[in-house]
C-alpha cells in the first residue's frame, strides 16, 4: 500500500470515530439505579423565591478546601450539645466606600487555634466570570415551605487557611515593624529617594514627598516640635476674625467702617501692587489706536471701552483699562475651569503671575474644576469690581451673560456684598449704600432654599 492509501484509510478511519462519538452523545441516559430499599417522600409545599435587598445581604455559601470541617470539629472537641464556647466566630466584612457593596470578605476563626479561615469576593475563584447564578433552598417540612433564596452577589467563597501571624507580618504590618529595617536597607532606600528626586518622573516625585510628610507626621517627636512652634506664635485675633467673615461670605476683602465706597472695597487689597504691570493690554491697543475684539474681551467691557476715550488723565485712563483687563482674566479663567470650557477661554493667554494668583484663590490641589464655592468667591471679586468701573452703580445685564449666572443668583451675590438693587427706567441697577451691612445668615440660607 503507497502513501496516498494508507492517508486515505486514516481519513475514513478518523471519520468514523468522530460518528461514533456523536452517536453517543445523542444516545438517551440511564436512569441512576437506587438501592430497592430506598424510601421516598412526597412534599407538596408552597415555594417562596426571594429577590436581593439593597439593605440586606444575602446568605454567603462558602467551602473548606483544606478538608477543615467545623462540625466535626465542634463534636470531637466536645462542642456539639449547643454550647457556643467551642463554636468558630464567622465574620463578614463589607467596603462601604463602594455604592454596591459588592466587595464582601469572610473570615471564619477557629477557637483555641491561629489560624483563620479567609474568603473574599473580589480575588481568587470568587473573583472569576460566573457562567451560572446559585441561590440556597431551606425546606421547613413542618411549615411546607421552600424558601429560594439567592447566594451573595452570586459568588462561592473559597475560604483559605491563613496564620495569623504570618498574615500580620505580610499584610497588616503595624508602623513599628515597617520601621525595623536594618540600615544596608535604609542605605539603599535613601540612595533610591535620591534618585527619584535626581530623575524620577513627576508622579513619582509627588508620592516620595507625599511619603516622607507622613513619616514626619508619625513621628511624635516631629509633632512634639511642631505643637511648640505653634504655642510660640502670637496671632491677631482681629485678623482672624475677619478673614474668618471673609471666607464664610465669600467675598473679597472689605472695611465695614469704611465712609466711602472706595474705601468699603479697597482696590489695592483686590488688585495687589505687582498685578498692575501686568494689566496694560487694552491700554496698549488703545495707544496704537486698535480695536478692541468683541471675541477676545467679555460683553461688560466691550460696552464700556468707550468710557476711555472720554477720559483725559492718563493716569485713571491706565487704571481704569488695567481694571477692564483684571475682570476680562477673571471671567475667562472662570471659562477655562468649567465644564464646558467656553472656546473663548481656550486661546486666552493671562499673565503667569495673576494666573498662579487666581489658581491659589479659586481652585483646590489637584482639581480641573472650580468647586462652588470657589465659584461664588470669584463672582463676588467680578462684581465687586465692576461696581468700581461703573462708579459704584452699575447695570449688571451683561456681566450676568458673561458669567453666565441667571437675574435670581446675580441678586443673590449683590445682596450678599451689601448692595442694594432698585429699577429705573425698567433697568436694574446695584448700588453700594454705606455704612457697610450684609444680610442675615438668616436671610441667606431664605435665599438658597
Amino acid at each position: 500500500m503507497d502513501n496516498h492509501e494508507q492517508s486515505r484509510s486514516k481519513s475514513r478511519t478518523n471519520k468514523s470515530d468522530k460518528r461514533a462519538r456523536e452517536d453517543d452523545l445523542h444516545e438517551p441516559m440511564e436512569p441512576v439505579k437506587q438501592s430497592p430499599g430506598a424510601e421516598h417522600e412526597n412534599l407538596q409545599v408552597k415555594i417562596q423565591l426571594f429577590q436581593e435587598q439593597p439593605n440586606k445581604i444575602p446568605p454567603l455559601l462558602a467551602y473548606f478546601p483544606s478538608g477543615y470541617n467545623p462540625c466535626k470539629t465542634q463534636k470531637e472537641e466536645g462542642g456539639g450539645g449547643g454550647g457556643g464556647a467551642n463554636k468558630p466566630k464567622v465574620k463578614v466584612f463589607r467596603n462601604m466606600a463602594q455604592r454596591k457593596g459588592n466587595r464582601l470578605q469572610v473570615v471564619v476563626s477557629p477557637s483555641g487555634s491561629n489560624v483563620d479561615f479567609v474568603g473574599s469576593s473580589y480575588t481568587g475563584e470568587a473573583a472569576a466570570a460566573q457562567v451560572c447564578r446559585f441561590s440556597l433552598g431551606v425546606l421547613d417540612k413542618e411549615a411546607g415551605t421552600l424558601k429560594i433564596i439567592p447566594i451573595a452577589t452570586n459568588k462561592i467563597f473559597r475560604l483559605e487557611p491563613r496564620v495569623r501571624t504570618s498574615e500580620t507580618a505580610n499584610e497588616d504590618a503595624s508602623v513599628s515593624t515597617k520601621s525595623e529595617l536594618t540600615t544596608e536597607k535604609k542605605d539603599m532606600l535613601d540612595k533610591l529617594g535620591e534618585l527619584t528626586a535626581l530623575y524620577g518622573t513627576k508622579r513619582d516625585r509627588k508620592k516620595r514627598k507625599d511619603f516622607i510628610d507622613l513619616k514626619r507626621e508619625a513621628d511624635p517627636e516631629s509633632q512634639k516640635e511642631l505643637e511648640k512652634k505653634i504655642g510660640q506664635v502670637a496671632f491677631d485675633k482681629e485678623a482672624l476674625a475677619d478673614t474668618s467673615a471673609i471666607i464664610a461670605r465669600n467675598i473679597p476683602p472689605h472695611d465695614v467702617s469704611a465712609t466711602t465706597p472706595l474705601e468699603a472695597y479697597p482696590l489695592d487689597k483686590i488688585i495687589l501692587k505687582g498685578d498692575w504691570d501686568f494689566l496694560g493690554d487694552i491700554y496698549k491697543l488703545l495707544e496704537a489706536g486698535e480695536k478692541v475684539a468683541s471675541d477676545a474681551y467679555p460683553h461688560f467691557v466691550c460696552n464700556r471701552i468707550r468710557k476711555l476715550d472720554a477720559i483725559r488723565d492718563e493716569t485713571q485712563k491706565r487704571r481704569l483699562s488695567c481694571l477692564f483687563s483684571y475682570i476680562t482674566h477673571l471671567v475667562k479663567f472662570r471659562d477655562q475651569f468649567s465644564m464646558g470650557q467656553a472656546s473663548s477661554a481656550k486661546n486666552h493667554n493671562i499673565p503667569s503671575i495673576i494666573r498662579h494668583r487666581f489658581i491659589n484663590m479659586f481652585t483646590d490641589p489637584g482639581s480641573k474644576i472650580l468647586a462652588s464655592e470657589k465659584i461664588d468667591l470669584l463672582i463676588s471679586y467680578v462684581l465687586v469690581l465692576t461696581l468700581h468701573a461703573d462708579g459704584f452703580r452699575t447695570d449688571p445685564s451683561d456681566i450676568a451673560t458673561d458669567l453666565r449666572i441667571s437675574k435670581v443668583d446675580l441678586r443673590r451675590h449683590f445682596l450678599n456684598l451689601g448692595c442694594k438693587l432698585g429699577h429705573q427706567s425698567s433697568v436694574l441697577y446695584a448700588t453700594l449704600p454705606l455704612p457697610l451691612k450684609f444680610p442675615s445668615d438668616n436671610f441667606r440660607k431664605k435665599r438658597r432654599q
